[in-house]
This record gives C-alpha cells, sequence and structure tokens, in this order.
C-alpha cells in the first residue's frame, strides 16, 4: 500500500540523459499528480534496483534504457492534513541513457518531454528533483 503505508516504500527514478537534455515526466497519479518529475516508481518483489529502473521507464515512456551509476538516494515524507504520514518513499536515482524505443507516454506518465539542462525550472520540480538532475549533470 502507497498511501498511508505501515513502513517506507523503496522506489526508483531515472535521470535520462541524452545531448544535454534530461526528460520529464508529468505524473498521471498521485502523489504529484499533474506535476512534472523524473520517471521511476515503486520496486517490485522480486525485482533488482535497476531491473525496477528499467521496467518503470518503459512503462511510462516507452524507452528502453542501460541504467547506469546510483546518482542518490532520497527520501520523500508527505504528510496528510490529519498529521499521519500519507506517503513515504525512499527512492534510488540512477543515470540513465536510452538504447532503443520509442518516446510515447504511458502508464503513469500524462507527458514525457525532453528538457535542456538549463530550461527545466519552467516545470515546477521538486528541490529534490533539481538537485539530483544537477548532480546527474555533475557526473556526466
Amino acid at each position: 500500500m502507497r498511501q498511508y503505508p505501515d513502513r517506507p516504500v523503496l522506489g526508483v527514478g531515472a535521470v535520462i540523459v541524452d545531448a544535454g537534455r534530461v526528460l520529464l515526466v508529468k505524473r498521471g497519479h498521485e502523489p504529484l499528480k499533474g506535476a512534472w518529475s523524473l520517471p521511476g516508481g515503486a520496486v517490485e518483489v522480486g525485482e533488482t534496483l535497476k531491473q525496477a529502473a528499467a521496467r518503470e521507464v518503459l512503462e511510462e515512456t516507452g524507452l528502453v534504457v542501460d541504467v547506469g551509476p546510483v546518482i542518490d538516494v532520497v527520501e520523500r515524507v508527505q504528510p496528510a492534513p490529519d498529521g499521519r504520514v500519507e506517503y513515504h518513499f525512499v527512492i534510488v536515482d540512477y543515470l540513465c541513457r536510452v538504447t532503443g524505443g520509442t518516446l510515447l507516454p504511458s502508464s503513469d506518465a500524462d507527458a514525457a518531454e525532453w528538457v535542456a539542462f538549463d530550461d527545466h525550472e519552467r516545470f515546477g520540480l521538486t528541490e529534490a528533483a533539481k538537485d539530483v538532475i544537477a548532480k546527474a549533470r555533475a557526473m556526466l
């Protein structure tokens, strides 16, 4: 259960880079429905973190990626108005490169867009997402 969990949910994120650009997706479901972010989602039982990252990217964007090194591990805790924890994710973010597929948002993403590293500010990303993108850029 992702909403009001008994314990943190393990997730993965993908910073997909290509020619000075990063791929952003517009979230189709809560949390952050309608917000722009990085592709990713929850790890399923039996899959490795890298397998989860590749699966989530394919499901959300139609792209096949090579999942590279870990960029960072971030934690997202979102309290509900009544003070209970509504969402709690621990997210392992990976640097990824496209190896195949065709960009076609689906599953949990309402839209996807390649954005120049210097142009992502207009998408209203969370501070955590901006920080991970900056770290990915420094790794290149």
